[in-house]
């Protein structure tokens, strides 16, 4: 059986290295060829987590690069197809919710290949949302639904898609988490961000930020609502901010360069690599992002979640997690963050199947299928 593991940003990555290892153990049934896309395209932002994840050099690298929603997608096809008539696999898995997703599996059901989609019923329920478009078109022409929790289920079900192609098998981004975390441990990171800095960071006395959404970052007001609240949070705790570009961009472009310059307990870093990335994420006093996947990462871990969002796909991470939702405003981003300080966080617990073996779930699921368990 040939498989195509599909890979565009940065997220899929970190969900798609645990089922190449785990087919790879099986190279007698399959064979599977990772396709990168590309939609990631810097160097900082997508080579390193090959690197880090011990992941090989994709067997077809499509160079898509950036562009607008339509373009990336439609260039994303238009690359894809030559390698599906080239190279005719049996089934497409693709994950999550970005551009890529939608753009291969459409490709794929088109030629008549069966698609799986892995993290399949996640909802947010915001179709102003990008990639809730893309969830929705992906799950409607998928043969196979792989989900990440019950609520996933339910949300598939509710949408008329039959119990035959719904199978629930775990979050596989806590596979990664699980596989990695002994490396993450013995990160340097605080140590070298101490040295370049001149700080005094320590486990437990700082913020992560990650920040990208359009919704957050791509309008002057948007974006200083949420910098008043982190100056006004770096007077209290030590804030980490890895920069997504398009972040960065809009900082330069609205002139908020000199509030920046203000905030002497704010550590600006490129993207930083994933065995980094963790070790921050497990030691942070709490986390404050617009990101998915850190949703349920920080959900794994403990450690208190701020999401700067109205709605969430992953609401397990709420319910049963660390995660809270945060209306933009930014008394209440400072209220949120004033109680975590003050030692006031969300307890939470990790939900069922997040355990590091979902990969392992999944070839078992494709070895049934070709009648070999």
């Amino acid at each position: 059986m040939k498989i195509h593991l599909i890979v565009g940003a940065r997220p899929n990555f970190m969900k798609m290295a645990p089922l190449y290892r785990e087919f790879k153990k099986y190279c007698d049934l399959f064979e599977v060829r990772l396709i990168h896309t590309g939609q990631h395209y810097d160097q900082k932002m997508s080579k390193v987590f090959f690197d880090d994840l011990n992941m090989p050099q994709p067997d077809f690298y499509l160079g898509v690069g950036s562009g607008s929603h339509g373009a990336q997608t439609a260039k994303i096809m238009e690359e894809y197809e030559k390698v599906l008539l080239e190279d005719k696999p049996d089934w497409v898995i693709v994950a999550g919710d970005v551009n890529s997703t939608v753009a291969c599996a459409l490709d794929a059901v088109k030629l008549h290949i069966k698609v799986a989609h892995l993290e399949a019923g996640l909802r947010s329920f915001d179709r102003s949302m990008p990639e809730e478009i893309n969830r929705l078109a992906t799950d409607a022409i998928s043969d196979l639904l792989l989900t990440p929790s019950l609520d996933g289920n339910q949300h598939l079900k509710n949408e008329g898609v039959s119990d035959d192609k719904i199978v629930f098998v775990g979050n596989i981004m806590i596979d990664s988490l699980v596989q990695q975390k002994d490396k993450a441990d013995v990160s340097e990171i605080l140590t070298q961000l101490n040295q370049q800095h001149k700080m005094k960071l320590e486990k437990g006395n700082y913020c992560l930020i990650t920040l990208h959404r359009p919704s957050n970052v791509d309008t002057k007001e948007g974006l200083k609502v949420i910098l008043d609240a982190f100056e006004k949070i770096a007077k209290d705790l030590h804030l980490i901010f890895p920069i997504h570009p398009r972040t960065q961009k809009n900082i330069e472009k609205f002139g908020f360069e000199e509030q920046i310059k203000r905030m002497t307990n704010l550590i600006f870093t490129d993207p930083i690599g994933y065995y980094d990335f963790m070790h921050l994420q497990m030691n942070a006093k709490f986390i404050l992002t617009d990101s998915g996947g850190i949703q349920e990462e920080s959900t794994y871990f403990g450690v208190p979640c701020l999401t700067l969002r109205e709605n969430t796909e992953r609401p397990i991470t709420i319910t049963e997690g660390t995660n809270q939702l945060v209306e933009l405003k930014t008394e209440t981003i400072i209220e949120k963050a004033d109680e975590i300080i003050k030692g006031n966080s969300k307890k939470g617990k990790i939900p069922d199947l997040w355990d590091g073996k979902t990969a392992e779930r999944i070839v078992s699921l494709f070895k049934r299928m070709r009648g070999e368990a």
